[in-house]
């Protein structure tokens, strides 16, 4: 069985956030960087990659997706901050 990420775009502003869940990381990454991701990220021009977490299967990321989904904003900002301070694009360190 494929391992799974749970992932989260930002904008340059930081005011929205996207969740997301893959089994291949930089491939979807570089699909929402493209404005080939989601409808959404396109939208609100989320392409900054600032969050990720890896499970060992993409149904153990699925349900750890849903329930990031739907967390407060402020538990999103604190686990991003611990993971990420200066919210840096960290898709130059998985590709």
């Amino acid at each position: 069985m494929k391992k799974g990420y749970v992932y989260i775009m930002t904008n340059k502003n930081h005011s929205v956030f996207y969740t997301g869940v893959t089994s291949v990381l930089s491939k979807r990454i570089y699909e929402h960087k493209t404005g080939e991701g989601s409808s959404f990220t396109k939208k609100y021009n989320l392409n900054k990659f600032v969050w990720f977490d890896e499970y060992p299967t993409i149904r153990d990321a699925i349900e750890a997706e849903k329930r990031i989904k739907k967390w407060r904003r402020q538990w999103k900002v604190e686990m991003i901050e611990e993971f990420n301070p200066g919210y840096k694009d960290l898709y130059d360190e998985i590709r």
